[in-house]
């Protein structure tokens, strides 16, 4: 067979560099439930965020993850999600907890599961100060990269959420905004799934907006 000529090669790195680095990203979806629908600060901004990256997931093909606090008492994760329904994003785990931390033994395992030693997670959900910021900081221990969408987390008290995410900046997490994070994550327009993306950040567009300011200017 002929040798691959050095723009060939080239192109080859790059194109492997690019898969590198969406291989290793997880999203973790954190406690967004039925009853918290009148209970947390600006939740639509949040699900609307969240519906948004789960389409970007799709698209990515990034793992999901996601959890419950105490389901039988607080409901099921918010229909509208559509995780594990037929026409949804399959979970590569979908566990109901007690614990704050999403970081729970069946999540750590399915973690293990992927491959690889260290992952890059984006977070949403609630509530910045209790369950999202303890499962930052387990994540972060465990030598993970973690990202935190500020427009899709929330609590039920607004003014928890800037001071929990300051905390979690200064602990090493990396605070940043859903879109910014989806350019991030691609790092080249040349990369094939580029127009899809263009395209859910431009349906999106609206939302995108009075979701930063809800919950970005808290």
């Amino acid at each position: 067979a002929d040798s691959l000529t050095e723009e060939q090669v080239s192109e080859f790195k790059e194109a492997f560099s690019l898969f590198c680095s969406i291989a290793y990203f997880v999203d973790s979806i954190c406690d967004l439930q039925e009853k918290f629908r009148s209970a947390i600060y600006e939740y639509g901004r949040v699900i609307s965020t969240t519906q948004k990256l789960l389409k970007a997931c799709q698209i990515l093909d990034i793992p999901v993850f996601a959890t419950t606090q105490l389901r039988a008492k607080l409901g099921e994760t918010c229909s509208e999600l559509g995780l594990d329904s037929p026409e949804g994003i399959k979970t590569h785990a979908h566990v109901d907890k007690s614990a704050f931390s999403m970081f729970v033994p069946e999540i750590h395992d399915a973690f293990k599961k992927l491959g690889g030693e260290k992952r890059e997670v984006i977070i949403v959900g609630i509530e910045s100060h209790i369950c999202v910021t303890q499962t930052t900081l387990d994540l972060l221990r465990e030598g993970h990269k973690v990202y935190i969408i500020a427009d899709a987390v929330s609590s039920c008290n607004k003014e928890e959420v800037p001071i929990a995410l300051a905390r979690l900046r200064a602990e090493g997490a990396v605070v940043t905004t859903s879109e910014s994070w989806l350019y991030e994550c691609m790092g080249d327009a040349s990369l094939p799934e580029f127009k899809q993306i263009a395209g859910l950040v431009k349906e999106y567009n609206s939302k995108t907006k009075e979701g930063l300011q809800a919950l970005c200017r808290i």
